[in-house]
């Protein structure tokens, strides 16, 4: 949504945010006691879902962590391994 309202943040190295809505809703969260309404407001089914959601995130975080996928390959990937059909 923001990308549609401007294109840039007019700061050096600051991408526009185009999930604001999703890095926000922590805030949703902690300004809404009732369980129910909060529900309604974060549109992602119940809270113990977003919870399940939320803790499966955290693990992947972890696991890219360990993984250090930016790092470049140990071996050569073998020729066509990427491209798709073959």
């Amino acid at each position: 949504m923001a990308g549609l309202l401007k294109k840039t943040t007019g700061l050096v190295e600051l991408a526009v945010c185009d999930t604001l809505h999703k890095r926000l809703k922590i805030f949703m969260v902690k300004a809404e006691p009732n369980v129910k309404k909060l529900e309604e407001q974060l549109q992602s089914g119940q809270i113990e879902e977003v919870i399940v959601q939320a803790e499966n995130e955290l693990s992947l975080a972890r696991k890219m962590v360990q993984w250090k996928p930016w790092e470049l390959l140990v071996d050569e990937p073998p020729t066509n391994q990427w491209k798709w059909p073959i």
